[in-house]
């Protein structure tokens, strides 16, 4: 949640206008596009997320399956490695990272294990 809220807030300061937020969890883009009705309050972060959505800007949010998203998951990953928590903008993507980005531009697919019982 905390992702999606820092990465739309630094979006939304660098002037970025069209943005296309992807998570892979369902509850929390169930939660921040009202899809839910949430019982008693809501959450400040959801609260803050719907005031970003709410401002001047076309913004996308969409649920994706754990295998789409890659990216985000090896940068969740590669943000344990880092001396602080304070939000670090890489100016181009290191080169773990790349082919990753390659096959998300390309819309290459990747497979999903299901368990299948009998």
């Amino acid at each position: 949640m905390w992702g999606m809220y820092l990465g739309m807030n630094l979006a939304w300061s660098q002037g970025i206008t069209h943005l296309h937020v992807e998570s892979d969890s369902k509850v929390l883009i169930d939660m921040v596009t009202e899809r839910i009705k949430l019982n008693g309050s809501t959450p400040t972060l959801v609260v803050r997320i719907r005031n970003l959505l709410a401002l001047s800007w076309q913004v996308i949010v969409s649920h994706t399956w754990r295998e789409g998203n890659r990216s985000a998951d090896w940068l969740a990953n590669f943000s344990y490695s880092l001396d602080s928590f304070d939000i670090h903008v890489l100016e181009t993507p290191p080169r773990e990272l790349q082919s990753m980005l390659f096959d998300d531009i390309s819309g290459a697919c990747m497979p999903r294990n299901v368990r299948v019982t009998v």
